[in-house]
């Protein structure tokens, strides 16, 4: 009966169902998945449109992989996770996160605009940190140029909207991260302003 109900739920939100992830048909191919499910709110190709939604093109195949488990799992179980990403992910197994991740991974990432106002100064934060704070450079867990390294996420050309919140939610624990929360305890609303000018895409 939960099973049935997750499935029918999944329907009326996302007008396809997402329990094809244990069919042998086409649709349940990773890019099947994606192109008739995923895209309702991650946009074709994983480039959306909403900030309600994060980017998923060109993001870490390992991160996709971990958020799906966590998903599935309910481990990660902030708001936006459970409204959303709970129910879907229940439908999926091991084999199928593997393909959508890879899947995403592989499509072309959006670039973000590094021309915000704050950008110098989120450069600065991202490379460099902030000593005073014990916040240490973004880039040595996501990469020079914010491209993300295994499950640490891609951040460049997220949209600006998505990243201010998940900076705040992983300050307050709204989101649960003992790394995150650590490195943003700290952060000021001008600090994460200014890291989500130099980063993003909107």
């Amino acid at each position: 009966m939960k099973k049935l109900f997750v499935t029918v739920f999944a329907t009326a939100i996302f007008g396809a169902p997402c329990a094809t992830a244990a069919d042998n048909s086409p649709t349940a191919s990773a890019e099947g998945i994606a192109t008739s499910t995923c895209q309702s709110c991650h946009g074709a190709l994983g480039n959306s449109v909403s900030s309600t939604f994060p980017r998923l093109n060109g993001q870490q195949a390992d991160y996709i992989a971990a958020q799906l488990n966590n998903f599935r799992s309910h481990s990660r179980s902030d708001p936006h996770a459970r409204a959303y990403m709970w129910g879907m992910a229940s439908q999926l197994d091991d084999k199928t996160i593997a393909a959508l991740a890879q899947y995403y991974a592989s499509q072309a990432p959006t670039i973000p605009q590094k021309g915000g106002a704050l950008a110098a100064q989120g450069a600065a934060l991202f490379a460099n940190g902030a000593p005073a704070q014990n916040m240490p450079p973004c880039q040595s867990c996501h990469g020079e140029h914010a491209e993300g390294n295994g499950v640490f996420p891609r951040l460049a050309g997220q949209h600006a909207d998505y990243l201010k919140k998940q900076l705040e939610a992983f300050r307050s624990s709204l989101r649960e991260s003992d790394v995150m929360h650590v490195e943003s305890k700290d952060m000021t609303d001008s600090q994460i302003e200014a890291l989500v000018s130099y980063l993003a895409n909107d």
